[in-house]
């Protein structure tokens, strides 16, 4: 993987804060690649342990799942704490972008992610979730992204 360099790097955040927003971001976007050559952009929510990125789907059908099977490379971008500010022509923004490889997880990271997720948008209700997953977890497949360069911007 090439490693450009930020055309503004007195934007550019430090590892540590762009996990921060890795955690804090409500949704991403994957991108994928298709065997079509067409890349795939979609909005979706995730779940990040510090480490790895953990995102579901439903088991074994769509577009993401078939670019997923045609190569594993993939982007996520995370967008947060943005507010346009007109009279300066700009805008203030937290951004991140991961690129890595995704896994389909094994039984054992697979409740975990799902686990984290419900811990992230359902923290609340997470005994009612757990018992969500136990029902949906043959229907649903969860993937991991092992992050292979990650850098953040920050504009304010």
């Amino acid at each position: 993987m090439k490693d450009y360099k930020m055309r503004r790097g007195n934007r550019q955040m430090s590892v540590a804060d762009a996990k921060e927003v890795l955690h804090s971001g409500e949704y991403g976007v994957l991108s994928t690649i298709g065997n079509d050559g067409w890349p795939y952009g979609i909005p979706l929510n995730f779940a990040f342990d510090g480490e790895r990125i953990y995102f579901h789907c439903a088991k074994d059908v769509g577009h993401k799942e078939e670019n997923l099977n045609f190569s594993n490379k993939v982007s996520f971008c995370v967008v947060c704490n943005n507010a346009v500010k007109s009279a300066e022509f700009t805008e203030k923004f937290d951004s991140v972008i991961a690129f890595g490889t995704a896994q389909k997880a094994d039984d054992n990271q697979k409740r975990y992610g799902l686990e984290l997720l419900i811990k992230k948008y359902s923290s609340e209700f997470y005994e009612k979730g757990v018992a969500y997953i136990d029902k949906a977890l043959n229907k649903t497949d969860v993937y991991v992204i092992e992050i292979a360069k990650i850098s953040g911007k920050r504009h304010e």
